[in-house]
């Protein structure tokens, strides 16, 4: 049989947000699957061509329904996707759900944080939350993943190895910066050109949706002592990227003081993403840009000038690791392929 009868068909549900498109754009370059099937509503019928004249090549149709696939995305919105995804998993299809949809494991917290009742609270507790830097082996075996929001991926891969090793006080800052992209494409004044450039503004102070799914994964790391999380988001006049800076006390005793003090620190973040091949530690804070169009979480840690004040910087690209490309790592994993397979791409730059 011939590699090209042998891809797997893969198909996205809503290709037209930019997590959809995003998903069609790096998917052209996988070696073993094949973009059998395309959705979006309010443009079924169009080819991919005409609606994003970009993805031409790829020929396809946009319609209202997906077609038979071995292997299934949601990027849906909310309470949308949940139910595109219900069925295709009952029918043994595995899925990543780039939504929010399944990443709560408290099914209660939807009424709350999304203002919709969660339609399968059994299947919240199957979900596997998409990080591979935590749970590589469980997305391995899983048949439904949760791909975390591009904010949770930032934040929690910024401060899980100083909160495993126990060397923070459970209190941390999370500030986070991010490109418009992030809002998506759906039209809004707070969006408008004129609105953005060559301005920066705080939002969602009252708690972002984000928080949840943070909040979870942090206090997983010692389950005895919650977590107080403060998230403080920032739109920046920028297409893609979110650059994070997360605070928190060092533990007296914890880790040398001095000059010693960074050099465990960074030894530390080395060795807990020793072999995960798109987290890097990096020795200069690094820029959004490194990761502009790549599938790279940059982290770097270090302390402020007293030195009892850990500081982590992060940056990613919202719409790759912070999405479609953490959402095709998923895939691969699911599929027993090569976690990096088709997306090797370095970094755009300029």
């Amino acid at each position: 049989m011939s590699r090209k009868m042998s891809k797997i068909k893969v198909g996205i549900i809503n290709v037209t947000g930019y997590a959809g498109v995003e998903l069609a754009r790096l998917l052209c370059q996988h070696p073993e699957i094949e973009l059998t099937s395309i959705t979006g509503r309010s443009s079924a019928g169009q080819t991919l061509g005409e609606v994003f004249p970009h993805l031409s090549r790829l020929n396809l149709t946009i319609t209202a329904e997906l077609k038979e696939v071995d292997f299934a995305f949601s990027a849906l919105p909310h309470k949308e996707s949940a139910k595109e995804c219900i069925p295709l998993i009952q029918h043994g299809v595995k899925v990543v759900d780039i939504s929010a949809d399944f990443r709560l494991k408290d099914p209660t917290a939807y009424p709350a944080w999304y203002g919709f009742t969660h339609p399968d609270p059994e299947l919240l507790k199957r979900a596997v939350f998409g990080l591979p830097e935590l749970y590589q082996s469980r997305i391995a075996s899983a048949q439904l993943v949760a791909n975390p929001g591009c904010f949770s991926t930032g934040a929690i891969l910024a401060l899980a190895p100083a909160l495993k090793a126990g060397i923070i006080e459970p209190d941390v800052i999370i500030d986070s910066k991010s490109g418009v992209s992030g809002a998506g494409r759906t039209l809004s004044l707070g969006t408008h050109f004129s609105e953005v450039n060559e301005n920066v503004s705080a939002y969602a102070l009252e708690g972002h949706r984000h928080l949840p799914e943070i909040v979870q994964e942090l206090n997983l790391f010692n389950p005895n002592q919650a977590v107080k999380t403060t998230f403080v988001p920032h739109l920046i006049p920028m297409t893609r990227g979110i650059l994070t800076t997360a605070y928190a006390n060092i533990r007296p005793g914890k880790i040398a003081r001095g000059k010693k003090r960074k050099e465990e620190l960074m030894s530390l973040y080395w060795d807990f993403y020793k072999g995960m091949p798109f987290t890097r530690v990096t020795d200069l804070p690094p820029h959004t840009k490194y990761t502009l169009g790549n599938n790279n979480c940059l982290i770097h840690p270090t302390t402020d000038c007293s030195g009892e004040k850990l500081i982590v910087i992060s940056c990613l690209d919202n719409l790759v690791k912070g999405a479609a490309g953490q959402a095709i790592q998923n895939m691969n994993l699911m599929l027993g392929l090569p976690e990096t397979m088709g997306l090797e791409a370095l970094a755009i730059y300029p």
